[in-house]
């Protein structure tokens, strides 16, 4: 096998900018992708950057904030104009909002989780849905949690909004598999040392979770190997 499987297909990644995100963005683009990468920070997005082409792989850096209005519409308009397709879409972004019960939950957060974790990722799918089906070969890989399919105290926002990813991109995945070539997987990554992770969990050692590579590395496996549409798997 090629040692640039993904050669010639274009990659957007959103979330990239560090933890997983970053790692699959610099790991598809050593096996050949253009990998877009998006975030919110522009100089963490350049790090990576850097670190791809230093690898002697290629990538762009599109900093926005998913959430804002329009921002994946225009940011769909602009991959249109340059490469006409999308191959590859990894739907990584997540917002964790405050550990709380149920009857604490602040408006605020809970709203920011299903803005970014549900709504965000909707947009993102039909912005790029015509993109994806010009490519030979579209995939979509989203990133969730294993609290969307069992739910545990104190943290219940963010199992809501990722339940509720999963079943967006469930029933786009039976929506889609008899009228193209497009397929869908579920990945949740299980416990990986990441700013989100140590956010959730203070007082773990980081050194006693896998790293974000490890995901990464699945990531590429499935995208080379292939799987069959609506695939779920947890690594």
């Amino acid at each position: 096998m090629s040692d640039k499987p993904l050669s010639g297909q274009i990659a957007l990644v959103t979330g990239a900018s560090r933890g997983i995100g970053a790692a699959t963005a610099r790991t598809l683009a050593d096996a050949g992708a253009h990998v877009i990468l998006t975030a919110r920070t522009a100089r963490d997005l350049e790090r990576v950057e850097e670190e791809i082409h230093g690898a002697g792989g290629t990538a762009t850096i599109a900093p926005m904030d998913l959430t804002e209005t329009d921002s994946i519409a225009r940011l769909a308009s602009a991959v249109a104009e340059r490469w006409d397709r999308l191959d590859i879409l990894v739907i990584n972004a997540a917002f964790l909002p405050d550990l709380m019960p149920v009857t604490q939950i602040e408006a605020q957060g809970l709203n920011k989780a299903l803005t970014l974790n549900v709504l965000a990722s909707q947009a993102l799918i039909s912005a790029f849905d015509p993109l994806l089906k010009r490519a030979p070969r579209p995939r979509i890989i989203g990133l969730t949690s294993s609290v969307a399919a069992q739910p545990r105290p104190y943290w219940g926002a963010y199992a809501a909004s990722k339940a509720a990813f999963e079943t967006l991109l469930s029933c786009h995945a039976q929506e889609v598999e008899r009228i193209s070539d497009m397929r869908v997987a579920i990945l949740d990554p299980g416990a990986t040392r990441t700013k989100m992770r140590e956010r959730a969990y203070p007082g773990e050692d980081p050194q006693t979770v896998k790293p974000p590579e490890d995901v990464a590395a699945r990531i590429r496996l499935l995208l080379v190997n292939d799987f069959a549409n609506n695939h779920r798997e947890r690594v």
